[in-house]
C-alpha cells in the first residue's frame, strides 16, 4: 500500500520538476521530499525520476505512477469524506485577483471541486482595489 504523504509529495515534484520547489509548496525541507521520494521509489520498486543537480524528469514508470498517484489519493479523499459523515453543499463565492488566478488557483478549484462535488463556486476575477 502506499502512503498517501509520499504520494503527494511525489504528485508536487511531478508538476514542478523540482524537488526545492516541491518542498517549498509543501511547506517541508528539501531533504524531506527527497526521502519520501526515494521511500515511494523503493516500495515501488521502480525509479521515478531521473535527477541530477540540474534538472528532474519523469521516467515511464513515473508517468505511471502519475495516474495511479491521482486515483489513489481521489479515493482515500472520497473515503475520508463519507465517513467523516460531512459531506458541504450549498454555494461559495469568493474573489481573487488575476495574479493568484493564473498561479495555482486552478489546481486549488480543481481539488475542491473533487472533495466537494455538492458545492457550487462561483468565483469573481477583479482587480484587488475593485475586490475590496
Amino acid at each position: 500500500m502506499f502512503d498517501p504523504a509520499q504520494l503527494r509529495t511525489f504528485l508536487t515534484v511531478a508538476q514542478t520538476l523540482s524537488f526545492t520547489q516541491a518542498a517549498q509548496r509543501l511547506g517541508v525541507r528539501q531533504s524531506t521530499v527527497s526521502q519520501q521520494v526515494r521511500k515511494l521509489e523503493g516500495q515501488a520498486g521502480r525509479q521515478l525520476f531521473v535527477r541530477d543537480t540540474h534538472s528532474v524528469q519523469l521516467t515511464e514508470d513515473g508517468e505511471a505512477m502519475l495516474g495511479f498517484a491521482r486515483t489513489i489519493l481521489a479515493a482515500n479523499e472520497r473515503a475520508a469524506t463519507w465517513f467523516a459523515g460531512t459531506r458541504l453543499h450549498g454555494r461559495l463565492r469568493f474573489g481573487a485577483s488575476e495574479d493568484f488566478v493564473l498561479t495555482r488557483l486552478p489546481e486549488i478549484l480543481d481539488a475542491f471541486r473533487r472533495d466537494h462535488p455538492d458545492v457550487e463556486v462561483e468565483l469573481t476575477v477583479e482587480l484587488s482595489e475593485t475586490l475590496h
